[in-house]
Parts: structure tokens; C-alpha cells; sequence
């Protein structure tokens, strides 16, 4: 099973306390077999500015979340390159989660 974490504001505690906090613990208790999380809007300028946000990123990619971020938002941001620089893969992805949705995947929006 798998579980695709939308996050899509720019606030901190929502990121720290419900978003990371979930995606950590879903794949390190086996919760679920995969969790992707994927940054999109502003949370994307939020975790290219916000060190914290940063380490909690790469203990989730360490964890063996994969983690992906929207390259429409990326650009409208101008932070592309620096997430990209943390080993996050950037795609357009509204394909992506409408596939998700298609194939009746489980998408937690944040």
C-alpha cells in the first residue's frame, strides 16, 4: 500500500507537527509499505528558505520516503535549483497526482 502526502501551505507547524511528523512515522512503523511526499505551492519556497524544514526533509528521504516537488511551483518561486540541490526530484507532477487519483491511491492533503 501506498500513501502519496500532499502538502501544499506554507505553514511551519502544520509541516512540523501533522505533514513530516505522519510521513516519518507511516515508514518507519511500516504503516504503509511506501509513502511518497510531495511539496507543492508554497510549501515549496517554505522548505527552499527554512533550515528546519530542510533537516526534517532529508530524515524523511533518509527514512526511505521518496520526496518530489512541482516544478510549475518550483519555478513560480524561483527555488528549483536549490531543491533540486537538496536530491529532490522536481516534475511537472499535476499528471502525476491525477493519476493518483485515478488509480485510487491514498492522497493525505496537508
Amino acid at each position: 500500500m501506498k500513501l502519496n502526502i500532499l502538502w501544499i501551505n506554507d505553514n511551519k507547524e502544520a509541516f512540523l507537527q501533522m505533514a513530516a511528523l505522519y510521513a516519518l512515522k507511516s515508514k518507519t512503523n511500516n504503516w504503509w509499505d511506501e509513502v511518497n511526499f510531495i511539496i507543492w505551492g508554497p510549501s515549496a519556497k517554505l522548505a527552499a528558505e527554512d533550515t528546519q524544514i530542510q533537516t526534517e526533509l532529508f530524515e524523511l528521504k533518509n527514512a526511505g520516503v521518496t520526496i518530489e516537488a512541482c516544478r510549475a511551483c518550483t519555478d513560480n518561486y524561483g527555488v528549483t535549483e536549490k531543491l533540486e540541490r537538496f536530491g529532490i526530484k522536481i516534475d511537472y507532477l499535476g499528471p502525476s497526482i491525477t493519476d493518483y487519483l485515478k488509480n485510487d491511491e491514498k492522497l493525505l492533503t496537508i
